[in-house]
């Protein structure tokens, strides 16, 4: 898993298209709306940030996913483990398989991967979260030991208020 660049805008944009639009149920269990979430913005933001991630395989993107430094606000309404600083915990979020390299385990590589990134920058703890109807992520996650922590209410700009499950791994 590599850092993106600036340059790799168009590559991840499009990788995200791929997998809104060619995923099988994807609307019904992820719902992302690409221009609301994810947007140009968000993933410019990731990647000037120096948070944007991708897998290749032959030189193509094969997953994308946002390993950020910290943990918004809107991640303190959750019971933790442990009661964690926001600068304290890195989340995950965006983490995305195309449609052509699903099945072969990717997700789980790459959370392996975002639990080392979360180690070498000092963090306590990686979070995530993904919708009550996303049951494929749940099953990850859980496979690779997160840690459920509960089903919280919050804001999703393409959704308005939905039932978030929160997730973590202790580092």
């Amino acid at each position: 898993m590599r850092l993106t660049a600036t340059t790799d805008f168009e590559r991840v944009k499009a990788a995200y298209l791929d997998v809104i639009e060619n995923t099988p149920d994807f609307a019904k269990d992820v719902r992302w709306i690409y221009g609301l979430h994810p947007s140009d913005a968000i993933i410019r933001s990731y990647i000037e940030n120096g948070e944007m991630y991708v897998w290749q395989e032959d030189g193509e993107i094969a997953a994308v996913a946002a390993v950020a430094m910290r943990q918004s606000e809107d991640y303190e309404i959750v019971s933790w483990a442990e009661p964690l600083e926001n600068d304290e915990v890195a989340t995950l979020h965006l983490l995305a398989v195309r449609p052509k390299y699903q099945g072969r385990s990717l997700a789980g590589r790459i959370l392996q991967e975002a639990l080392e990134i979360a180690k070498r920058h000092g963090k306590k703890a990686l979070r995530l979260d993904t919708l009550t109807s996303n049951l494929r992520a749940k099953h990850i996650y859980e496979s690779a030991g997160f840690t459920y922590r509960g089903k919280y209410r919050n804001y999703a700009a393409n959704l308005g208020m939905v039932d978030f499950l929160y997730y973590e791994k202790q580092l």
